[in-house]
């Protein structure tokens, strides 16, 4: 789920934190083992956010980027141009609207990010398949993903490549056996995901399989190919942010499977749903349509589904970014059968318990906290106390004439991340065209007012000289574009997702002037 429409300026709530009725003292062990910042929240770095679908087209992708050889031709630019991390948006199996903030499971990967072109080099499909890719991708938007295209060309092959590793299981036992470690271990979640994609596929008569071993075999092969790039980045020194997406949508592997664990009637229906209030941007407020958990049954069961997403999660990702901290606090809840958000109500969330249970298991918490919007003084207290570093949007920081809004650089501190916008906000190039005269004026006096550099330096520059220990920068803004580039429009149904990089966008010569600027202000 997307974070909503974003506020351009931040305003302080008025609504008075409610009385804490999951406990409001920390619990002992906070008491005795104060948590410490996650090491790679400590360095100096910069990155780059960019989803893998939007990676550029090669050889055997078609329709959206993948995985292959577009993916690790990307790791070496940002090497090039001395950028470390590499943050991504959710990367499950993508739902309604094909956004990946909407996915179908919490733990498993959206199969159109296999790559074929390295199921041909495993030997699981002939290299002929190539070429009929290259004919294809001949009549494709270059600039733009199409989900139809991928589907229609991606499934037959994984498919053919399901029965050719079949076939050859007998020749090829080491694979044969490291498909069924994987089955083992992963089961908990891999078997509910099997179960939904198989019933998923008999509603949808078409290339689909009915075999949950196809489906099984799938996930492996993301498994695999997802964590030869990520030791590919690490080996040049790139980590990966993820992110997490709080809630679930309704029509998901993991409603499905756990339906004790969400606020569900007899029938299976939502009875609560989760959203945002009215407000003058959205005057009939936020439906999501997501179910609301059901707390008392996670605390039960003492967190433990929480606790194998997150470590599933980060089994693929270095650090993770938790989309819609707010509701880790609190959560603004809508009648299961309402068709706006204006007759909700705030209900209370156990945060704390939750993120004591992670951080006792996992240590030091990898997260990032997007702690944007409507956020009271719970929000940041539950924050600081589990020394997550929130965010700061240099996009809302010139609507503030005195100089006061925390987003401008000046006021960062080191244990935050500064972001010029994120896939919620427009382009630089585009948001600077959007902006009144007052906000420009502010902007120009904040550079000098005889600065000669375009809106897009202007903020990526001010993004490097933060003194937030990490800056990421949409990779549409380092290649200076407008708005046809923006990835989502907040509250608009159709025509998100869509953006993606050409194959002559990755300029070596480019990311070496960039490295240069990025060493310059010690990241």
């Amino acid at each position: 789920m997307a974070s909503g429409l974003r506020r351009q300026q931040r305003r302080s709530s008025r609504l008075r934190p409610a009385r804490n009725l999951w406990g409001g003292l920390p619990s002992l062990q906070a008491l005795t083992m104060p948590h410490q910042i996650h090491p790679l929240l400590k360095e100096r770095t910069a990155g780059v956010l960019l989803h893998p679908t939007s990676l550029s087209a090669a050889r055997g992708t078609t329709g959206v980027g993948d995985l292959g050889p577009a993916a690790r031709r990307f790791c070496e630019w940002m090497h090039r141009a001395g950028l470390k991390r590499w943050q991504m948006l959710p990367i499950g199996p993508v739902g309604a609207g094909d956004s990946p903030y909407s996915s179908l499971s919490s733990f498993a990967i959206e199969p159109m990010l296999a790559s074929i072109a390295d199921l041909v080099s495993d030997g699981w499909l002939p290299a002929s398949v190539l070429r009929k890719s290259a004919a294809q991708k001949k009549s494709e938007h270059q600039d733009r993903s199409s989900w139809s295209r991928a589907r229609n060309h991606k499934l037959p092959l994984l498919e053919h490549a399901y029965d050719n590793f079949c076939h050859q299981s007998a020749r090829n036992r080491r694979a044969m056996a490291q498909f069924q470690t994987f089955r083992k271990l992963q089961s908990s979640w891999l078997l509910p995901w099997t179960d939904f994609a198989v019933r998923q596929s008999s509603w949808n008569k078409s290339i689909h399989s009915a075999k949950r071993e196809y489906h099984a075999f799938v996930q492996w092969i993301l498994d695999r190919q997802w964590q030869a790039l990520r030791k590919y980045a690490s080996s040049l020194d790139i980590k990966f942010i993820g992110d997490l997406p709080i809630f679930c949508g309704a029509d998901s592997a993991d409603v499905h499977a756990n339906p004790e664990l969400f606020r569900l009637d007899r029938s299976g229906r939502p009875q609560v749903l989760t959203g945002c209030p009215p407000d003058p941007f959205a005057v009939d407020g936020q439906l999501w349509g997501h179910p609301h958990y059901r707390w008392a049954a996670h605390r039960k069961d003492n967190f433990a589904w929480w606790t194998k997403r997150a470590k599933v999660t980060l089994n693929r990702f270095d650090l993770v970014r938790i989309d819609h901290f707010i509701g880790f606090v609190r959560a603004y809840e809508v009648p299961g059968t309402a068709k706006h958000a204006r007759k909700g109500k705030w209900g209370r969330t156990p945060g704390r318990e939750l993120l004591t249970k992670l951080a006792k298991e996992l240590g030091h918490l990898p997260f990032i906290a997007e702690d944007l919007g409507e956020v009271t003084p719970a929000v940041h207290r539950l924050r600081d106390e589990f020394k997550l570093p929130g965010m700061r949007i240099l996009q809302w920081a010139f609507f503030d004439a005195e100089g006061q809004s925390n987003d401008l650089s000046h006021q960062h501190p080191r244990h935050c991340v500064v972001y010029p916008g994120t896939h919620d906000n427009d382009t630089i190039e585009g948001w600077h065209q959007s902006l009144d005269r007052a906000a420009k004026k502010n902007l120009q006096s904040y550079f000098g007012n005889d600065s000669r550099l375009s809106p897009g330096k202007m903020l990526i520059q001010a993004a490097l000289h933060s003194p937030a220990n990490t800056a990421v920068i949409q990779m549409q803004d380092f290649l200076g574009h407008g708005r046809r580039s923006r990835m989502n429009v907040p509250g608009r149904p159709k025509g998100n997702w869509l953006w993606r990089l050409k194959p002559e966008d990755l300029k070596m010569k480019h990311a070496t002037k960039l490295h240069a600027h990025v060493k310059m202000t010690g990241r």
